[in-house]
C-alpha cells in the first residue's frame, strides 16, 4: 500500500479520552538559578585568551571510526554476527587489503568492498505504521501470509525491520527501522519502554481483576503486572486501557485470558511515546527529527 497523507482524522473519541486518563501532571516551573547571576560577575572568571587556550595551540582533531562488522550491517547486507563470519573468511577488503580482524575500525574516507562490491552504510529510516488486522509483524512468512512489509514497501529503499512485534490480530502503533542500535534499545527489558493498549473484552471487567492485573499474574517467564489499568471514559465497562512495559509474547492477551476473559479487540495506541494520531489504519508516515531524538533519549 502506498504512502498517504497522514493529515487525516485517525483517532476516535475513545482513544482521545483514554489518553487523557493517562496524561501526566504538568511540570512545575523551577525556581530561578543563581548560575545566571554568577555568569554576570566577570571577576569570578578568567576570560583572558591565554587562560582559554595556549598561544598558537592547534585544535586536536580526533577521527572517529566505526567497527567493520557494524559498517557492513549498516550497509544492509547482514547482521553484525554474520558480518564477523564474512570477515573471518576473508570476504571483506578495506582500501584494497583483506581484513580479518574483528575489531577493525573503518575510518572516514576508507573504501570498503564486500565480495568485490563497494558498500557504504545506509541512511537510518524510521517509519511509523498504524497496523491493521491480519498482517504478520515479520519480514517474511513461510505460509505466504500478508506481512507489515507489504504495507511499507514504498517507505524506504533500504531494508526495514519491525521494532518488536504485534500479533496477527492486534492493531495499532508499530515502528519499523533499519537502525539496529535503536531497535536493540527499545526492545531490551532494562529500558522498560512504555506501551498503552485499548482492550475490548467479551464481558465487563471487575474491579477485583483490576487489582489482580496490578499485583501480578504468574507465568512461565515470571510474574507479569500492568503499570496502570482503567475503564475508558465514555465506553462500556468491557473496554479498558492498559499501560505496560513488559514485552513478553502476547502478554496482554494472556493476562486477560488467565483471568477468564476473551480478548475481542486489542489495539496499541502508544509505543515509546509514539501515537497513531491522524494516521488511518494501514497507513504509515516517516518520523520527524524531534520524534527520533526523543526515542534516542529514552
Amino acid at each position: 500500500m502506498n504512502n498517504k497523507s497522514p493529515n487525516r482524522r485517525g483517532a476516535g473519541r475513545n482513544e482521545k479520552s483514554f489518553k487523557k486518563s493517562f496524561q501526566n501532571e504538568s511540570n512545575k516551573k523551577s525556581s530561578p538559578s543563581k548560575f545566571n547571576k554568577d555568569l554576570k560577575d566577570k571577576k569570578k572568571f578568567n576570560t583572558s585568551p591565554s587562560f582559554l587556550r595556549k598561544k598558537n595551540a592547534k585544535p586536536i582533531e580526533k577521527k572517529e571510526g566505526i567497527r567493520l562488522n557494524k559498517y557492513i550491517a549498516n550497509s544492509g547486507i547482514c547482521s553484525r554476527r554474520e558480518a564477523d563470519l564474512f570477515i573471518q573468511n576473508g570476504v571483506v577488503k578495506v582500501n584494497g587489503k583483506i581484513i580479518t580482524e574483528f575489531g577493525y575500525q573503518v575510518m572516514p574516507g576508507d573504501e570498503v568492498f564486500f565480495d568485490g562490491r563497494y558498500i557504504r552504510p545506509e541512511k537510518n529510516v524510521y517509519v511509523l505504521l498504524n497496523k491493521p488486522k491480519s498482517y504478520i509483524s515479520t519480514t517474511k512468512d513461510e505460509k505466504a501470509r500478508k506481512t507489515v512489509m507489504d504495507l511499507v514497501a514504498n517507505a524506504s529503499p533500504y531494508r526495514l525491520y519491525p521494532v518488536g512485534r504485534l500479533d496477527r490480530q492486534t492493531t495499532g502503533v508499530l515502528l519499523l527501522t533499519n537502525d539496529g542500535d535503536l531497535t536493540k534499545k527499545l526492545t531490551h527489558p532494562s529500558h522498560e519502554v512504555k506501551k498503552i493498549y485499548h482492550v475490548t473484552l467479551n464481558k465487563k471487567v471487575s474491579v477485583s481483576d483490576f487489582d489482580q492485573l496490578l499485583e501480578g499474574i504468574r507465568f512461565e517467564e515470571g510474574i507479569a503486572k500492568v503499570d496502570k489499568v482503567s475503564y475508558i471514559e465514555g465506553s462500556p465497562k468491557n473496554e479498558v486501557g492498559v499501560e505496560i512495559h513488559i514485552g513478553w509474547n502476547r502478554i496482554v492477551r494472556r493476562m486477560f485470558e488467565k483471568l477468564g476473559y476473551e480478548v475481542e479487540k486489542l489495539d496499541r495506541v502508544m509505543f515509546a511515546g509514539l501515537t497513531k494520531k491522524n494516521l488511518k489504519r494501514g497507513y504509515w508516515r516517516i518520523l520527524t527529527e524531534l520524534e527520533v531524538n526523543n526515542l534516542k533519549m529514552l
